[in-house]
């Protein structure tokens, strides 16, 4: 490339300087600070089709005091609260019309790292090869020759009867059958912060 002009190219040191100046600012609003690219507005960093999010944080590492937890329907946010210090915020995905989250006051019941749905998944064949997606057992019967795949639910936090939250697809607004997904990070942030009995807060 060519040095801009009224510059005297007495080596190369200014093109290259020029060059990677530019060529650093192309880029660098694509990139959160972990240098993880976002593509289409999607984050490749939590292993599912997420929102880009720049909401959400984590600044509890440290800060002692009981955990308690506030989420909030209408913002599809959680707030997570050690004392009364705010020490993390996370954006949610809840209930969709039909599979509304429960408001009230609750606990946490139990904590599974690796849980999978029991009800809500995929018919596989023997391969694994998904014939049938997104079926929910109690209405769709499961074809010849097939078998459940439950949905991966990780760092699933139980709350009331089958309603947790957990990972999971963040689409920017309540979708999901009931439970409360969050992005990775912060479900697993959440996850390693809580104990059987953390109080839970659901606000409509």
């Amino acid at each position: 490339m060519k040095c801009p002009r009224g510059l005297r190219p007495v080596s190369l040191l200014c093109c290259t300087a020029v060059a990677l100046f530019l060529g650093g600012c192309q880029t660098a609003d694509l990139r959160t600070g972990d240098g993880t690219v976002y593509l289409g507005g999607y984050s490749a960093r939590d292993g599912d089709r997420s929102n880009f999010d720049n909401y959400s944080h984590w600044d509890g590492e440290g800060v002692s005091g009981p955990p308690r937890i506030a989420i909030r329907l209408r913002e599809q946010r959680a707030y997570f609260y050690k004392g009364e210090e705010l020490v993390g915020v996370s954006t949610i995905s809840t209930g969709r019309e039909g599979f509304g989250t429960p408001s009230g006051k609750f606990k946490i019941l139990q904590k599974d790292k690796d849980h999978a749905s029991s009800l809500y998944g995929d018919y596989v064949d023997a391969r694994g090869a998904v014939v049938k997606r997104d079926i929910d057992r109690n209405k769709d019967p499961m074809p010849p020759g097939t078998k459940f795949d439950g949905a991966k639910m990780p760092y699933f936090m139980r709350i009331v009867g089958g309603v947790g939250m957990h990972q999971g697809f963040l689409p920017g607004y309540a979708a999901s059958h009931g439970c409360i997904r969050m992005p990775m990070a912060m479900a697993e942030a959440f996850f390693k912060n809580v104990e059987k009995g953390t109080p839970v807060s659901i606000e409509p």
